[in-house]
């Protein structure tokens, strides 16, 4: 299979939010023809203002590339631009290929390709693990399921917007890793959080204990960025509390159909929960405030606590 390099391929985009947007931009800034797609045009037309091209309708996208790519808020979005009257599969031609890049259920991802497969269309699911700002600079993780075939033939697009790219395994493999992932980012900044109460609470000064805990091995990179906000207070959305809440539905769903106990993933959930019904345009790790300001067993979780 041909690799699918800028002079070979036109790509369409579908869903130009914080990370589609920026993953977009890069791919036209690595001299990629594309096509891009949302269902608000402005946000259409701000990539377009790079050199892409705005597409009136998924269809017409979908017709008129070579390869598409979608990041998409959840299940229920992606299977309405895939398997609608009007999406996607209805649309492209055999031989398109699909890289799905949104975080979904594996079996949504495994559903999407069986379908891709029914219509000519070859298809991985290439999760996404990074921040906004690794979007922006090419460093992100991606996790895909699928044919190694294509996977090698994808790693030109994947150089652009990522440091590192693994093949999990067959479809959904990539999603089903990414729920692995995401469960211990949300669970391990629900555990920060706890922790810092506790030093603040036994009289660590709040400054030094955050910028000495982030030099600590126990400290995922992913979270060390998370504590120098916390600082200075700073909980504007790189990864948006709402779209943490909606993975760890996915994972607490997931393990429930497999009958995995998640105790701790349950605890940080209903932290999420109830953070995000006061405030749904944060970063998920405003727990850490949240924790600051209900304190200890009186506030909230209590209930979690066994007599």
């Amino acid at each position: 299979m041909k690799y699918l390099t800028e002079d070979q391929v036109k790509l369409g985009f579908i869903g130009l939010g914080n990370m589609g947007r920026r993953i977009a931009q890069r791919l036209l800034g690595h001299g990629y023809r594309l096509s891009v797609y949302d269902r608000n045009p402005l946000k259409a037309e701000t990539v377009a203002a790079q050199g892409g091209i705005v597409a009136t309708s998924i269809q017409e996208l979908a017709r008129t590339v070579d390869v598409v790519l979608s990041c998409l808020t959840n299940d229920e979005a992606v299977r309405s631009v895939y398997t609608g009257a009007e999406g996607v599969f209805s649309g492209a031609r055999p031989g398109t290929v699909v890289l799905e890049m949104s975080t979904i259920s594996p079996d949504t991802s495994r559903e999407l390709h069986s379908l891709a497969a029914g219509a000519g269309i070859q298809m991985l699911d290439v999760a996404i693990s990074g921040s906004t700002p690794a979007a922006q600079q090419g460093t992100l993780m991606l996790l895909a399921g699928g044919d190694g075939d294509l996977f090698r033939a994808a790693e030109p697009i994947f150089q652009v917007v990522a440091k590192r790219c693994f093949l999990l395994g067959g479809a959904g493999s990539g999603t089903a890793m990414k729920l692995v992932v995401n469960t211990l980012l949300g669970v391990g900044m629900q555990a920060i959080a706890e922790a810092v109460v506790l030093g603040e609470t036994i009289g660590l000064d709040r400054e030094r204990l955050l910028d000495v805990l982030s030099q600590t091995a126990v400290v995922a990179p992913a979270h060390v960025g998370k504590l120098a906000s916390a600082a200075v207070n700073d909980y504007h959305p790189q990864f948006p509390l709402r779209l943490m809440n909606k993975d760890f539905e996915l994972i607490l769903k997931a393990a429930a159909k497999e009958h995995v106990l998640m105790p701790a993933t349950e605890a940080a959930f209903y932290v999420n929960s109830e953070e995000l019904a006061g405030n749904d345009d944060e970063d998920f790790s405003a727990v850490l405030r949240r924790m600051e300001e209900v304190g200890g067993f009186e506030g909230i979780g209590s209930d979690l606590v066994t007599e």
